[in-house]
């Protein structure tokens, strides 16, 4: 057992501790607004890239400064703004084939019926979930007026307000859980793709997306829920490379090589397919492609990119 014996450091001691690992800080009044608003600890994660391969302790590549480290920052920032913008667009439509596909088949209250979903679904924690959604101090607007309007009515909601006070990961479940085959085939013909695919991204997306709305990096990270391959056969006629070697060509880690499927990379081509359906007027792709022209020096190897990803159809075009 080791004990934890780090005492907790200023902003100084921050300051000379990048110095001394070799970091030029040429305006240092910069750093001293920068790091105390983003937290050493939190900027450390992005220094790892500018330390000497090889070495016991931590130096930086030289001529390696306080904004380089920022800029990568500053590019982790934008583009989990980009992701989440997406994400809440597929999020919101999940919801809605959801409650329609929920109130037409089995109607307002039908989803408070066990029987709905799966045996090994577990339907009283969705009740409970609603519970306190419905039971606590900020009760939603919608939610008062349906208990003091409808005084002979169920107490929970009907669908299309319930799913309102889901989050994305629990409407993911719901889909996931759907007992009946003709409803999950619906969703399926919504969206284009099949279910165990789409069970699989949208769970992926659901944890991406609380990674990003808890401002956690997503550069470099290696995904512990990934989204599911689909099969060949189902590959569309622009369906983009999946390399799953990708070589790093780090001399600190001679022959290591990335997985793009456990990477960043293949959520980004999940995205792009589901908002073909869900906003196929969108730009997003576009948008895409700029954030990486803008930050030329930031790795696409750590987030699984092939050296070429531009180059292919998927991300030349827009729909």
């Amino acid at each position: 057992m080791t004990t934890f014996d780090k005492p907790a450091k200023t902003l100084d001691d921050h300051l000379v501790l990048l110095k001394a690992r070799g970091l030029r800080i040429p305006d240092e009044a910069r750093a001293r607004h920068y790091l105390p608003n983003i937290s050493y600890y939190r900027f450390s994660a992005y220094t790892r890239p500018f330390y000497i391969p090889n070495e016991g302790d931590h130096r930086f590549l030289p001529g390696t400064t306080f904004d380089d480290i920022l800029t990568l920052y500053i590019f982790d920032r934008e583009l989990r703004l980009l992701l989440l913008d997406a994400i809440e667009r597929i999020e919101v439509s999940l919801r809605a084939q959801m409650t329609n596909l929920l109130a037409e088949r089995y109607g307002p209250h039908g989803y408070l019926d066990a029987a709905v979903f799966n045996d090994g679904f577990d339907h009283g924690r969705l009740l409970q979930t609603l519970d306190r959604e419905c039971g606590g101090k900020e009760v939603e607007t919608f939610v008062n007026h349906y208990r003091h309007k409808y005084t002979d009515a169920p107490g929970y909601p009907p669908i299309w307000m319930s799913m309102e006070l889901l989050t994305f990961s629990t409407v993911s479940i719901l889909f996931a859980q759907l007992r009946q085959k003709s409803d999950r085939k619906h969703i399926e013909a919504v969206y284009g793709w099949p279910f165990p695919v789409l069970r699989s991204w949208f769970r992926a997306l659901s944890d991406l997306r609380n990674k990003c709305a808890h401002h956690m990096r997503i550069w470099n990270r290696e995904f512990g829920v990934s989204p599911l391959l689909p099969r060949e056969r189902h590959h569309p006629v622009d369906w983009p490379e999946i390399d799953h070697a990708i070589p790093v060509h780090s001399t600190r880690h001679p022959g290591q090589t990335i997985d793009a499927q456990k990477r960043l990379y293949m959520h980004l081509v999940v995205i792009g397919y589901l908002m073909r359906v869900v906003c196929p007027e969108s730009q997003w792709k576009a948008r895409l492609r700029e954030l990486m022209d803008r930050y030329p020096a930031v790795s696409r190897t750590h987030m699984g990119f092939p050296a070429d990803w531009q180059a292919g159809v998927f991300w030349r075009q827009e729909r």
